[in-house]
């Protein structure tokens, strides 16, 4: 994995834009620790920061291969996994290879097909290509959004990267937000439109979409989104074709040239890829798989059961642990670190995001990078297999309003009277726009209609969140996190499975459960869904707590004039008044009080302006 950014400007003479380029390089230094590259060729240049996985020796970026008319110039960030069948198909006509890296099965796939091999690949990945005989620059995302990628256009040029803070490196992308970016950052936040930047000019390429700029226009092309079509595999094919999709998208990630490891937290979706990695090390000689987990210092004196959080991690993953023999690791988190890593996690996400959900995370994976630079981890299971409580619970299934996020009344409280009067306009436009863009049948009842809208509003908002979630926190570290429910072939099919099959025996990702049924113990396999942990110890509320109160006592923090003192207060004084979630299932006081807190550092970290 690494980062990527580029510049294209017919008016500017590149080489004299050497600092230019060097800060926005810099900035992603965490994305590619290992190397850096650079291509100036005016009017276009290309950064490249290097995490090497695949072919370490020959895998430098950026890379550049010979046409029949000229040179075409890749920089990438991802991995590509139908590269051994690709590379056979490519050599088929005439292509030749000198590394067994996947950017130069990328790179000579665009030189045979242009802006079609997008259709072609299959992984997670974000790409510039500058073909210098065609004036043209073509930026791509994988079909899923695994891997970032945001642009800025201007009136002479456009200017791309893989985070945020690279574009604002850039002079000329201002640090601005509008009545729109606050929308998204108090009444939608953490999560965020697709494709919006919440920056003022600052886009994102939408998952499943390439562009081509010319150096006057961008053409933008959305290549792969949810399309319905009939079902026809019986209930016994469903659980034999789940099993077989997801087999083998485990294990075509297994492929690196480093050591790698899994996520483990005793879950069903985190057992399935680790028994599936450790039957594929042991069948290959390649030893036991290790696995991580993680906790919080004291977090089992003070559980507390939910109904989105029914039970602690511990108990499962020693149960899946020794069933599949795995070198297990446990980490344990300092609630005081926890709480200091706040600010951090937001730099690494470039927005405040979900609190200690986040910073855990980042510190999570700080302890696994030094061990390992990959691994896989068990995301996305839930948003397209009904994983959740909001897909089963019929009163908030056909509410017309985001099932994680059900009410504005909890962030109205923190706000000041008057602030953003046309906030739940703008909230409900936008769950509705992503409803009435759901492709259905004519024969879905009702039901599968909803449930249809109800995969859309998931994979296209929450799930996008917790894949920005684990690619930053991961990658600020240098790690890379591999995600095998987002292979393509396993969203087409989930999206238009029947509801019946998908929650079979009435359990949530039922389908799930049987296609691994008598291959994992079954106390994981019969195991309640429960979300990433988070900490339940008190002193964390506490230290967040004091740090809001202090800066509502601050007359110069930026928030000084939006948020609401008393509001805030009275959700520090009785947390246990919160009926619902600030957003999801695990943001509740605590984690208001921390977004607090993010939202704060964000404005003043970023120099953000209100326009």
């Amino acid at each position: 994995m690494c980062g990527i950014a580029g510049w294209y400007d017919s008016q500017q003479d590149m080489k004299e834009m050497t600092n230019v380029l060097g800060d926005m390089s810099e900035s992603m230094k965490r994305r590619g620790p290992d190397e850096s590259g650079m291509m100036i060729k005016s009017p276009a240049a290309l950064i490249h920061r290097r995490l090497a996985i695949i072919d370490p020796e020959n895998g430098k970026q950026p890379m550049t291969a010979k046409t029949k008319n000229g040179y075409c110039t890749i920089v990438y960030n991802g991995e590509l996994y139908n590269t051994d069948e690709l590379r056979e198909e490519l050599k088929g006509k005439g292509y030749k290879f000198s590394t067994h890296s996947d950017t130069e099965v990328v790179l000579c796939s665009y030189v045979c097909w242009g802006k079609d091999c997008v259709y072609k690949l299959n992984g997670i990945f974000a790409f510039g290509i500058w073909d210098e005989s065609k004036g043209t620059l073509m930026i791509a995302r994988d079909r899923i959004g695994v891997k970032p990628l945001f642009f800025y256009q201007y009136n002479e040029g456009f200017i791309f990267a893989s985070e945020i803070k690279t574009l604002l490196k850039n002079p000329l992308v201002p640090s601005k937000i509008n009545e729109e970016g606050l929308c998204e950052l108090f009444l939608l936040g953490p999560g965020r439109t697709q494709g919006n930047g919440i920056f003022c000019g600052i886009k994102e390429l939408l998952p499943g979409e390439y562009a081509l700029y010319d150096g006057k226009k961008l053409q933008r092309t959305r290549y792969f989104f949810l399309k319905a079509h009939e079902h026809t595999d019986s209930p016994e094919d469903s659980i034999k074709r789940v099993r077989e999709l997801l087999t083998d998208s485990i294990e075509r990630q297994l492929v690196s040239d480093v050591p790698l490891f899994c996520f483990l937290s005793g879950g069903l979706d985190s057992s399935i890829i680790s028994y599936v990695a450790s039957q594929y090390y042991k069948r290959n000689g390649m030893g036991r798989i290790d696995t991580y987990s993680v906790d919080y210092t004291d977090n089992a004196k003070y559980f507390q059961k939910s109904l989105f959080q029914p039970d602690p991690d511990s108990e499962f993953i020693g149960i899946i642990q020794q069933a599949i023999d795995s070198k297990h690791h446990n980490v344990t988190i300092d609630n005081y670190d926890l709480f200091a890593s706040l600010t951090e996690s937001t730099s690494a996400r470039d927005f405040p995001g979900m609190a200690d959900v986040d910073s855990s995370l980042l510190l999570f994976c700080r302890k696994i990078r030094e061990d390992f630079k990959v691994g896989l981890s068990g995301e996305c299971a839930d948003e397209l297999f009904g994983g959740y409580p909001w897909y089963h619970n019929r009163e908030i299934l056909f509410e017309n309003t985001f099932p994680w996020s059900r009410s504005l009344d909890i962030r109205r409280t923190i706000l000041k009277e008057g602030l953003l009067p046309k906030g739940e306009e703008y909230v409900y436009q936008k769950y509705s726009d992503t409803c009435n863009n759901t492709e259905k049948l004519k024969t879905d009842s009702p039901l599968e209609a909803r449930m249809r809208e109800m995969f859309s509003l998931n994979y296209y908002w929450f799930m996008q969140n917790l894949l920005e979630r684990k690619d930053r926190m991961s990658m600020y570290n240098g790690l890379e996190v591999r995600v095998p429910f987002c292979d393509y072939r396993i969203v087409d099919y989930a999206f238009n499975m029947p509801w019946s099959i998908k929650a079979l025996n009435g359990r949530e990702k039922g389908i799930v459960r049987a296609a691994f049924r008598g291959l994992l113990p079954d106390e994981i396999i019969d195991r309640k869904k429960s979300p990433y942990p988070k900490t339940h110890n008190p002193l964390y509320f506490e230290l967040c707590c004091n740090k809001v109160r202090e800066i509502c006592r601050d007359t110069n923090s930026p928030l000084y004039d939006i948020l609401n003192f008393e509001g805030v207060e009275s959700i520090a004084r009785e947390p246990d008044k919160i009926s619902s979630p600030w957003y999801g299932q695990l943001m509740k006081a605590p984690q208001i009080m921390a977004y607090i807190i993010q939202l704060d550092y964000w404005f003043r970290k970023y120099k953000v302006q209100i326009v």
